[in-house]
């Protein structure tokens, strides 16, 4: 018995050993931590990127409304200047010049309110309203293509609670 009772102490103390610890019988002091790296962390900021700063808008939607900003005031959005180059650029392919998907022709302000054979696309004075507008915000449109930026979303819903004017 004392044999066993021997034994598994001798084993305990092997087992304590082999796992970093310190035997009580050990006859060698503990060694010296040994000092570590301090990681270092650059005091700079990060470099800016081309990534929209977000911003509430004024319409509740299924995308989070923290994210389209709101830079271009209400009034002075111009469908000639604003929207329309906006539409030629990522709309016009799909709805007008190769094709009229879902009869939406987005060419002009004339066919672009007329709507689609499912009716109107836009409401003036109410973005919120407007099924152009919700399939921008939802990641529907346009389905070729890079989606729209923040910032040319917010254009359209300002042209549009300005009133969608043919300007």
């Amino acid at each position: 018995m004392r044999k066993a009772l021997t034994i598994s102490l001798t084993s305990l103390t092997f087992l304590i050993i082999a796992c970093g610890g310190q035997a009580t019988h050990a006859s060698r002091p503990p060694e010296p931590a040994t000092a570590t790296e301090a990681v270092t962390r650059p005091t700079q900021p990060a470099a800016p990127t081309n990534t929209p700063v977000p911003s509430p808008i004024a319409i509740d939607t299924p995308t989070s409304a923290a994210e389209v900003p709101t830079e271009t005031p209400v009034a002075s959005v111009s469908f000639i200047n604003d929207v329309l180059p906006i539409f030629e650029n990522s709309c016009n392919k799909c709805h007008g010049v190769e094709q009229v998907k879902e009869g939406l022709d987005m060419r002009t302000y004339e066919t672009l309110m007329a709507g689609s054979f499912n009716g109107t696309v836009i409401t003036p004075g109410n973005a919120e309203d407007s099924f152009l507008v919700q399939q921008l915000l939802d990641g529907e449109m346009p389905k070729r293509g890079p989606k729209l930026t923040l910032e040319q979303i917010q254009i359209i819903i300002n042209w549009v609670n300005a009133g969608a004017l043919n300007n």
